[in-house]
């Protein structure tokens, strides 16, 4: 289908050299040697600019071209210019078009009559770089199936600045996916084929603007392919001439062809089939968004004009969400294009536009009802403006200050009212030598420099330039200045060599010695910032009593406990009672078992080994006529006589199993969790000969022991250091002459075992083997040494094998397997969590927490064995109930970052997708502190850092370190920002607010060699497979 209305009606007519122009439209013309490429040219009082793109064609190196220029109904010289141009050159084509059509229409004629396969649209105010055609059809024969070449390209402003290059290699990847939101080329940066613009319908004459976008819209829905040439060779002039005054009818005809790019288009007849129900919204802009971008575009190249803007809130409605990205590059975008000036000069020119700007942006948070969404829009435009300027001299935007800041002529720099942020070029002379962006809360003196300096450019550079400063005051007679600038340049964390030290140092002494009292930092940034520190708000919720670290139990081998010796060992380890908590329901329940397996009846005399605090000595002394109850350690001996005192029979001895003689003649010995500690099994064997000749015949030896890992990787045991198990110790035992094993009661985690001694030489009967459950609950420290399932790979090991330069972070959100759907990303089921976490231990990982990991960055130590930081944001409910469990299950800590403010209260920010889940209160924090979890700050509200005045932003890292110190008992050390942000405000201010290492969400390890303030984070998303996971971790190795 043509375009609406007869083709042949819009055709004009070919103008002959030096003949008047017709009005008639006669056939297309006939030529012998069709040129390659047609440009088609409208002009309308263009007299001014026309000869320069004439020009621009004349220069051309590929000559294969011809050019049709269509006088509009000029009432300039133009047609004059036009005949004098097709006299000089045969390949210039003068006609004529309607003059009341439009643009459209006249290009239309052009397009008719030309004679290239190629076409190209050239404005007459326009120009194309010498290289133009023969570059863009280089392009094209090297992409075989593309019919279209499109280039980069300059805007030129009135003064004849180059605006920075616009390219966009979307078009080239996406073509009818960008056209349908956008128009994403200059229309002169197109080389097309002719026959493909005459089947998509040419240019709709029904559309006073955005006709070109229509066009590249239709062309890509047949699906013809694009190929980029990623060079500037097209340059668009701005003037007030190229800018529509209509804004209306520009939006009208805009929201028409975004509309046309998401539906179908009947003006097509064979449309691609990917491509003929419109685009997608499943990905990328919506319709609704691309015509909201295009309406600020607007709006803001009406501020650049002065215009109010009271219609905006009408105008875009709820389709501009405060979230979206590309804010600021479109506000200025529309504001160089309305002030005709290159970004360069925007930041010279603020007073000329700036109160229109934030009052447009002011009526966008109001439209939104998020200040702090309007003052991250105003903060990221003003970012944006500073980083085109050379900041030759200060610029005083709205919020930020930009200058310069020459390190070796160091002054105090002092913001005027209203501005709480640097944006500043760190120089030597005029040399710039990097970036800072701080957030201020009054003067920056000079040692905040020093600092900033030092951080952005390391200390050995900043030392040598900012040394002049210093001497420079001194020589001046400001001493207390100078002193100060030395002391900055002492604290400078990473200057370590003496050499500086002592110059500093002395040149600190010298000012101080001759200095008056130091000026006070009134009015400061450090000032300020101590006040605020001081004027915190008390803290609501229970105060957590400090954290002390839970007792473990010990796993040291023989040789250890033989270096201090086994008796003063023990006595050392029993100084607190109950070390191993006899009294738990794992304890009782194998103590019940190993009653179970006692002979029937009262035993004579019975031998317990090992009988610590008396525990079971109370249970098998109801078992037996007489009991002998033995330990190594006199302290715990004491205390087993003190529980048993009220049975007479016992008689406690300090013995030492592997070197003291046993009592003979016994009928039963009970030896529990005590031969692990032996030296080797050649001692082990020596002491079951011992327990062997002890005993009567007849009697029994019955032994308890842990199932241990490395014994068999394979099987569920436990992680200890110890070289053998129960399995080895049943194995060495049944070597004893005379002992042999009669009954076997074995569950996953530990096996106990009875013997009999006989002397006969008879075979004995297989012994009785039964598996039993563990139904008791086992307590979190002994439960954090289990690998369930087995291991690839102990974490003794790999601690002794391998070291590392970076490890991974995860980052979680939820562990829960219901919730909203447009939040599954942030959501990890508890099978698939569990699943991981059985993975990393599996595979020797273990946990390490932020203030460890500030450890290693900060002495660059090598990460030892496999660490992993696990962390969570937000500290939802469901890390209490499911993911803590689940860590300590497998022997994990974790790492809460929590948004202080919003402690027991829910999720509110994610309330637009459904319920939101609840978060943690304080008494569940304080309680999962002393289990061992740590809480790292999320700020306090949870509102994003980066639309935070730098006040509030202070005060949100204060209020919150303090109240998790309140709550935990520890101080914070690290911070994570709400989604992920940062940046160099955020990451100095919460340093000085005594933060030592903060995280964003980058995807990849941390090395040593990272700023402990802006480490990266692995995201556990929602859809992510085991699998991936594992690719994940091995990655970071």
């Amino acid at each position: 289908m043509q375009a609406a209305g007869p083709l042949s009606a819009r055709r004009g007519a070919r103008i002959p050299v030096g003949v008047a122009f017709l009005s008639a439209a006669p056939p297309r013309r006939l030529v012998s040697n069709k040129p390659r490429t047609s440009f088609v040219i409208p002009a309308r009082n263009a007299a001014r600019t026309l000869a320069q793109t004439l020009d621009c064609l004349l220069a051309q190196g590929d000559a294969d071209w011809e050019a049709l220029i269509v006088d509009d109904g000029s009432s300039d010289p133009t047609p004059e210019l036009i005949t004098s141009y097709a006299q000089r050159d045969r390949r210039f084509v003068a006609l004529r078009g309607s003059g009341s059509e439009g643009v459209s229409a006249a290009r239309n004629t052009g397009l008719v009559q030309a004679c290239g396969r190629f076409v190209v649209f050239l404005d007459s105010d326009d120009w194309i770089h010498p290289t133009f055609l023969r570059r863009m059809h280089a392009a094209l024969e090297a992409a075989p199936g593309a019919a279209v070449a499109y280039c980069d390209y300059h805007r030129v402003m009135p003064d004849g600045a180059w605006a920075p290059v616009h390219s966009d290699p979307l078009v080239a990847q996406a073509p009818f996916e960008t056209f349908a939101r956008t128009c994403a080329v200059a229309i002169h940066a197109v080389v097309i084929e002719r026959e493909l613009v005459l089947r998509a319908g040419s240019f709709d004459t029904s559309l006073r603007t955005c006709e070109d976008w229509d066009l590249w819209q239709r062309v890509s829905r047949l699906g013809a392919a694009w190929v980029h040439v990623p060079k500037p060779l097209a340059f668009y002039r701005t003037s007030e001439q190229s800018l529509s005054q209509d804004t209306a009818r520009v939006l009208a005809d805009a929201a028409v062809v975004i509309h046309r790019g998401f539906a179908c288009d009947p003006r097509l007849q064979d449309p691609a089939p990917a491509h003929a129900s419109g685009a997608s919204r499943a990905h990328g802009i919506t319709p609704e968004l691309a015509l909201a971008y295009f309406v600020l575009w607007f709006r803001a190249l009406d501020a650049a004009r002065g215009v109010h803007q009271s219609e905006l809130g009408e105008l875009l409605g709820d389709d501009l969400p405060a979230e979206t990205p590309y804010l600021a590059t479109t506000l200025l975008d529309g504001l160089t294009v309305g002030l005709r000036a290159v970004p360069s000069q925007l930041a010279a020119r603020w007073n000329d536009y700036g109160p229109h700007i934030t009052a447009l942006i002011d009526a966008l948070g109001a439209i939104w009802n998020d200040p702090v969404a309007a003052r991250r829009t105003q903060y990221a435009f003003e970012r944006l403006v500073l980083q085109h300027d050379d900041l030759a001299a200060p610029r005083h935007l709205a919020l930020t200050m930009g200058l310069r800041v020459d390190l070796r002529r160091l002054e105090p720099v002092t913001p005027a009212e209203g501005i709480d942020r640097f944006y500043v070029h760190l120089c030597d002379g005029a040399s710039v030598l990097g970036v800072v962006e701080p957030g201020t809360l009054g003067t920056f003196a000079p040692q905040q420099w020093i600092e900033l300096a030092a951080q952005c450019l390391g200390w050995k550079r900043v030392i040598g330039l900012t040394a002049r400063s210093v001497a420079r005051a001194i020589t001046s007679g400001r001493f207390a200045h100078a002193s100060r600038m030395a002391v900055a340049m002492l604290r400078c964390t990473a200057m370590r060599e003496q050499g500086w030290r002592h110059v500093l140092k002395a040149a600190a002494q010298s000012a101080l010695l001759t200095a008056a009292a130091p000026a006070s930092d009134d009015g400061g940034h450090v000032d300020a910032l101590n006040r605020l520190r001081e004027e915190a708000d008390p803290v609501a919720g229970p105060a957590a009593a400090a954290v002390t670290a839970a007792s473990t139990r010990e796993t040291g081998t023989a040789e250890d406990h033989a270096s201090e010796g086994r008796r003063a060992f023990w006595d050392n380890f029993f100084r607190q009672p109950d070390p191993w908590n006899y009294g738990s329901a794992y304890e009782q329940e194998k103590y019940a078992l190993q009653l179970e397996l006692l002979p029937e009846g009262k035993v004579a005399c019975a031998l317990e080994l090992a009988c610590a605090e008396g525990r079971f000595t109370e249970k098998l002394a109801m078992r037996a006529q007489r009991l002998i109850a033995t330990d190594v350690s006199a302290t715990a001996l004491a205390r087993a006589a003190d529980r048993c005192s009220s049975n007479p029979h016992i008689e406690f001895r300090q013995l030492d199993l592997a070197a003291d003689c046993l009592p003979q003649g016994v009928d039963l010995i009970v030896c529990s969790e005590v031969l692990y500690f032996l030296a080797d099994e050649t001692e082990l064997l020596r002491v079951g000969q011992r327990m062997a000749a002890a005993l009567t015949p007849g009697g029994h030896l019955i032994t308890a022991h842990a199932l241990v890992l490395n014994e068999e990787m394979t099987r569920t045991g436990f992680d200890w250091d110890h070289p053998w198990g129960a399995t080895t110790i049943c194995r060495v035992l049944a070597e004893v002459p005379g002992l042999f094993l009669e009954r076997s009661l074995r569950t996953e985690l530990y096996r106990i075992d009875r013997f009999v001694r006989r002397d006969d030489c008879a075979m004995p009967s297989p012994p009785l083997i039964e598996s039993r459950p563990i139904t008791a609950e086992i307590e979190h420290e002994v439960a954090r040494y289990v690998v369930w399932g087995g291991a690839v790979v102990r974490r003794t090991e790999l601690a002794n094998t391998e070291r590392h330069q970076q490890i991974p972070v995860l980052a979680y959100h939820r562990i829960a397997d219901d919730g909203p759907p447009a939040l599954a990303r942030y959501r990890v089921g508890a099978a698939a969590f569990a699943a991981q976490m059985s993975w990393l231990r599996k595979n020797g990982y273990y946990s390490i927490t932020a203030d460890e990991l500030a450890s290693f960055l900060q002495h660059r130590y090598p990460f030892i064995g496999r660490p992993v930081m696990i962390t969570f944001d937000d500290g939802y409910q469901d890390f209490a109930d499911t993911a803590w469990p689940i860590l300590r299950r497998h022997d994990f800590r974790a790492e809460v970052f929590v948004p202080t403010d919003l402690i027991g209260k829910s999720a509110d920010w994610d309330c637009c997708f459904g319920e939101p889940a609840p978060l943690m209160d304080a008494a569940t924090i304080t309680a999962l502190a002393a289990q061992g979890a740590r809480f790292g700050s999320h700020l306090a509200s949870h509102r994003g850092a980066d639309g935070l005045s730098t006040r509030e932003l202070a005060v949100e890292l204060l209020r919150s370190r303090r109240c998790l110190a309140h709550w935990t008992g520890l101080q914070p050390c690290a911070v994570a920002a709400p989604f992920g942000f940062t940046d160099q405000r955020l990451e100095r201010l919460a340093a000085e607010c005594g933060y030592v290492i903060g995280f964003s969400t980058e995807s990849q390890a941390v090395s040593l060699a990272d700023d402990p303030m802006r480490l990266p984070r692995i995201e556990v998303r929602g859809d992510m497979a085991l699998e991936e996971f594992v690719r994940e971790l091995e990655a970071c190795r």
